[in-house]
């Protein structure tokens, strides 16, 4: 039985000020206990984050880190040891605004994968496809891809420490979702593709969806059968919408 998991993803959004009251909202949170909970502040709040949060049941992720495990000449970057260090216990890799706007190729993702399993980090592996792609009938495809540079790379096996996020790119902060029936199809060829490889480990990892989670749409997708948890963006900077989404994941 896998556990959901519901992650909210802060992106560049936070003040002194704000992620204390956030902090403050979520340890307010009646939390459902089979179902586990994790936010990704941006990095300059994480030491706080982590403090704040230790005596509640909220795990701390990074939403990025170098293509190199430890610590070294890599000015502006930080090390997936470092994020251990300060408590992390997850990661992001392979965001597509990291993609898209950073240009990320899938070899860079593939590496800072492996530097996050090499600090015993949970990688949050993120694919996804353009609203071009999917109109061109490429979703598939796209997603295939990203996943495979990191199988053929590391292994089938890299998946029993790691998470999976899909989230279709037209759909992040635009306010559009994909449809449960949509999102669902895609979970189910992920898990797919990983059970050409090993059926024991497509079983048991764990896939999110990501692309405008609200509380109003949750429960629906949540209730598809490959669909896992959540990626959520902008409804976790609210305590209460976040609240809402992590209970319709225990239901």
């Amino acid at each position: 039985m896998r556990r959901p998991l519901v992650a909210g993803n802060w992106k560049m959004h936070g003040s002194r000020a704000g992620v204390a009251e956030l902090i403050m909202g979520l340890r307010e949170l009646a939390l459902p206990a089979d179902v586990e909970v994790a936010v990704f502040p941006p990095y300059v709040y994480l030491a706080k984050v982590v403090e704040e949060l230790g005596r509640v049941a909220v795990g701390v992720g990074a939403q990025d880190c170098a293509i190199e495990p430890q610590q070294g000449a890599l000015t502006g970057e930080i090390a997936a040891c470092q994020l251990q260090d300060v408590g992390c216990s997850m990661v992001l890799v392979g965001h597509s605004e990291r993609r898209l706007l950073l240009g990320e190729s899938d070899d860079w993702v593939v590496r800072k994968f492996a530097a996050a399993q090499a600090c015993s980090l949970t990688p949050v592996l993120c694919v996804g496809e353009t609203l071009e792609q999917r109109e061109a009938g490429k979703t598939l495809e796209v997603v295939g891809r990203q996943l495979a540079g990191v199988v053929d790379a590391l292994g089938v096996e890299v998946f029993a420490r790691a998470v999976v996020a899909y989230e279709p790119v037209w759909a992040i902060g635009t306010g559009l979702t994909a449809s449960p029936e949509q999102a669902q199809e895609v979970h189910a060829a992920i898990r797919a593709q990983l059970a050409d490889k090993s059926a024991e480990v497509a079983s048991g990892v764990r896939i999110l969806y990501g692309g405008s989670v609200k509380a109003a749409n949750a429960a629906e997708l949540f209730g598809m059968p490959d669909i896992d948890g959540g990626l959520v963006g902008g409804a976790s900077l609210n305590a209460d919408e976040f609240g809402a989404i992590c209970r319709a994941a225990g239901n």
